[in-house]
């Protein structure tokens, strides 16, 4: 059986208005941080993306949830926190009953 081909991804040509100052500083941004000015807009497009892709999954998650028992996983974390603060300041490890 013959392999798909993978076609090379599509792109888009998108244009922006900005104040010729914020388009001078973004452009030294760019510089500074050794990529072009195309490529910084695109490492900020993915991570916008990338957190409201994770927005929407938590809000997914959330509305199947409850409210009650997500409030005690998160006092159980508090406990466990707690607990390994008061160990590192006392210096025992787990499992260390002295």
């Amino acid at each position: 059986m013959p392999k798909p081909t993978s076609l090379p991804p599509q792109m888009a040509t998108m244009t922006i208005r900005l104040p010729d100052e914020k388009h001078h500083r973004l452009r030294l941004l760019a510089q500074r941080n050794g990529v072009s000015l195309n490529k910084l807009v695109d490492e900020w497009a993915s991570m916008t993306l990338a957190q409201f892709d994770a927005e929407t999954r938590f809000l997914a998650r959330a509305a199947r949830g409850s409210a009650r028992r997500g409030l005690a996983l998160l006092d159980k974390l508090d406990q466990g926190l707690a607990g390994r603060a008061g160990r590192r300041r006392t210096g025992k490890k787990r499992g260390n009953s002295t």
